[in-house]
């Protein structure tokens, strides 16, 4: 039996991506083996987010390479799709994929190893409409379940390359995706996690008039299936019809990941993000006034270009106003081929840190204050590993990660744990 290992950079819907891939090399009768065992092929899932993403992708398909130099190398995703000729040139590889044709990469591998030559089948996505089908019946995580419901973006952010990588917008299929609900509620998943590229804008283009919230209720119908979670989310999305829609299927899970970048109206008009402050602020309350214990997540960026000292205190003040419940930091990272790394006034790299530092901090302290409105509540958790021989844990509906004490009975249920303490940004409870 051949043998073939996946390396995943990147976001969750790569590394849905990847288990999709998994699945079509284990039907066509392949081993799915440890990326650092000597294996027949050895596919990248590459990243291009930032530059260290690309020279990450880089490092790994050349060490790839020295693990077995009779193996097949195979790069796909962003990076093999923005910067093909820079992927061609890497000593060593065989079959070069970018964000399209991935359903049939099993076959370009087995043609690489028949003619002895480069497989190159990146293929222009600028005017792509076709959404391509990757499904999985089952996944890695024991109890919540990845399902990706649309592609591409067109937002075009000053700082992001992802439209270049992925396209414009496509939606799946609503049918196509109850069937792979449906089929992974029949493999005891629990949770539906629904994840894309800009998981706001699906339907968009479709002509049959659905939108996210379809796809919630679509899935909600499914009686195994308990909880539908959202990943990344725009502002914009957010309104009365979605909100008490979503509450009324009983299954939406009330943590909401919903992207910010930057508490500053003058650098979020540079990010060329949709929105400002104020409705930000405005779709926070409507979520509370909906899900008053909701989770609320984000990500901002701290120096990006012309960001000043002003900007990041108002950055601070925001993300007090609101009350997050996690930030995700990251220092701005300029991107060859987008319109912010050729802005003026980029920001020192050690500012960058301190402001990082600075932020990371802050999001501590927001995410004890909201763990803190928890002590001594009973949580709805679904359990889903065991951590070492004595504890267990998983994730309420907004996201706490809970922990207790082990009982094997609990894996893969939903059970009611009243919160006793905090433990490493998430809490500890017990169970009557």
């Amino acid at each position: 039996m051949k043998k073939v290992s996946f390396l995943t950079l990147g976001c969750k819907v790569n590394q849905y991506e990847t288990e999709a891939m998994m699945e079509l090399f284990n039907n066509k009768g392949y081993k799915i083996s440890e990326n650092d065992e000597v294996c027949d092929i050895y596919v990248i899932n590459t990243c291009t987010v930032t530059n260290l993403s690309d020279r990450k992708s880089r490092q790994f398909i050349s060490k790839a390479k020295s693990k077995n130099p009779k193996a097949i190398i195979a790069a796909v995703g962003c990076y093999s799709q923005v910067s093909t000729e820079e992927v061609l040139a890497i000593d060593g590889i065989n079959v070069i994929l970018g964000t399209k044709n991935r359903s049939s990469i099993v076959e370009y591998c087995e043609e690489a190893i028949k003619t002895n030559s480069i497989v190159n089948k990146v293929e222009d996505i600028k005017n792509n409409k076709d959404f391509e089908s990757l499904s999985i019946t089952k996944q890695n995580h024991m109890t919540r379940a990845y399902i990706k419901i649309q592609e591409g973006c067109s937002q075009f952010c000053s700082y992001c390359i992802i439209p270049y990588a992925r396209g414009p917008i496509r939606s799946r299929d609503l049918n196509e995706i109850y069937e792979e609900a449906l089929l992974l509620s029949k493999n005891d998943f629990k949770e539906i996690i629904l994840t894309g590229i800009h998981v706001a804008s699906y339907g968009l283009d479709l002509k049959s008039n659905v939108s996210l919230v379809d796809v919630i209720e679509k899935i909600a119908t499914i009686n195994n299936i308990k909880r539908i979670r959202l990943s990344s989310l725009e502002p914009r999305i957010i309104n009365d019809d979605f909100l008490s829609r979503v509450k009324n299927t009983n299954k939406f899970c009330d943590h909401f990941h919903l992207s910010l970048q930057s508490g500053s109206d003058k650098i979020l008009k540079l990010m060329n993000r949709k929105y400002d402050t104020k409705e930000y602020l405005e779709k926070v309350e409507l979520i509370r006034k909906y899900f008053p214990d909701a989770g609320i997540t984000t990500d901002i960026i701290v120096g990006f270009p012309n960001e000043t000292e002003e900007d990041f205190q108002d950055t601070l003040k925001f993300v007090n106003k609101v009350a997050f419940s996690k930030i995700h930091v990251f220092k701005y990272s300029p991107r060859s081929g987008t319109k912010a790394s050729k802005m003026k006034n980029q920001v020192d790299g050690n500012i960058k840190k301190l402001r990082s530092s600075t932020l990371i901090e802050e999001s501590k302290k927001l995410t004890n204050n909201f763990l803190k409105e928890f002590i001594g509540k009973d949580l709805e958790v679904l359990f889903e590993e065991k951590t070492d021989n004595k504890i267990i844990s998983g994730y309420s509906t907004n996201y706490i990660r809970v922990s207790t004490n082990y009982n094997k009975e609990f894996i893969n249920k939903i059970v009611k744990t009243k919160i006793t303490d905090i433990q490493d940004e998430g809490v500890f409870g017990i169970i009557n």
